[in-house]
């Protein structure tokens, strides 16, 4: 089986570096309304280059805006993005070309068959008939997706859809890639196979930002954590220095420690206290 995707192709055409930069994202003072609701504050957000970083955060506290502004499927109202040393506004094709994504809705053909998905998305990229045929096999055997390689999409297990779409995100050999919830109503050989692919990108120097629910698979898996509440971020770090300076033993001990506390639970031990005041029991 083959252990490694080719070296990432992408090279800045309009802004040259004469050394990488030390970022694979920097965004400042992100802001993003959807009519009545806010749902960034002014974000900030900072991946090192080649850092495995989850973004954290219960519903409704903006992950999913954040990868879309990140991706350039949605534009800021406000703040600036930079994407491995590139201005994200000023340079979108170059940005592109470094950058894989994967959404929670995965965006795949369904009429096509696991190849054609593929290689259309090579080609998408730029790649030509022979290094597109080429880096489809790579992937499709590093996925363990050979045998469905004549299948339709629709045919596909949501486990294969997943895995087929970080395929076709990883097809152009990105430098940096963003995944939104890649775990998400998979079974546990999907996600296996899934996380030791992620892990073994992040090996070899690949940026990686993740959104997930599953907070034992951020801390088994993440090196850097943001954690988001109500459209801004609370904390933001490497993970065992950010546990250390909280004194959190736990990456959940340290997400509870972010999050404001629960008005349902000031409104029971309210409710508990009058109680014991007025002598119930």
């Amino acid at each position: 089986m083959s252990q490694a995707v080719s070296q990432p192709m992408c090279q800045p055409m309009s802004q040259p570096h004469e050394k990488a930069s030390p970022w694979a994202i920097v965004a400042e003072g992100l802001h993003k309304r959807f009519g009545p609701c806010q749902a960034l504050k002014g974000l900030s957000l900072h991946v090192p280059a080649g850092a495995f970083y989850a973004l954290l955060g219960p519903n409704g506290a903006g992950k999913s805006t954040s990868l879309a502004l990140l991706n350039g499927v949605l534009q800021p109202d406000a703040g600036s993005i930079c994407i491995l040393g590139m201005d994200a506004r000023q340079h979108p094709l170059e940005v592109k070309r470094c950058l894989g994504a994967v959404p929670e809705e995965l965006a795949l053909f369904e009429r096509l068959t696991s190849r054609q998905q593929l290689l259309f998305s090579a080609r998408m990229f730029g790649l030509g008939g022979q290094e597109a045929q080429r880096r489809a096999e790579e992937l499709l055997e590093l996925l363990e997706l050979s045998h469905k390689a004549h299948d339709l999409v629709a045919s596909l297990s949501k486990g294969m859809r997943r895995r087929l779409a970080i395929a076709s995100a990883l097809i152009h050999s990105p430098r940096l890639v963003l995944l939104d919830e890649p775990f998400e109503g998979i079974d546990i050989m999907a996600g296996e196979m899934i996380r030791r692919l992620l892990l073994g990108l992040s090996k070899q120097g690949v940026s990686i930002l993740m959104t997930t629910h599953v907070l034992e698979i951020a801390e088994k898996m993440a090196s850097h954590v943001g954690i988001l509440v109500e459209g801004h971020m609370a904390i933001e770090g490497p993970i065992e220095p950010l546990k250390e300076q909280h004194k959190a033993p736990s990456l959940e001990a340290l997400f509870f420690q972010a999050l404001p506390k629960p008005k349902t639970a000031s409104l029971a031990l309210s409710f508990f206290n009058q109680g014991e005041e007025g002598g119930v029991r």
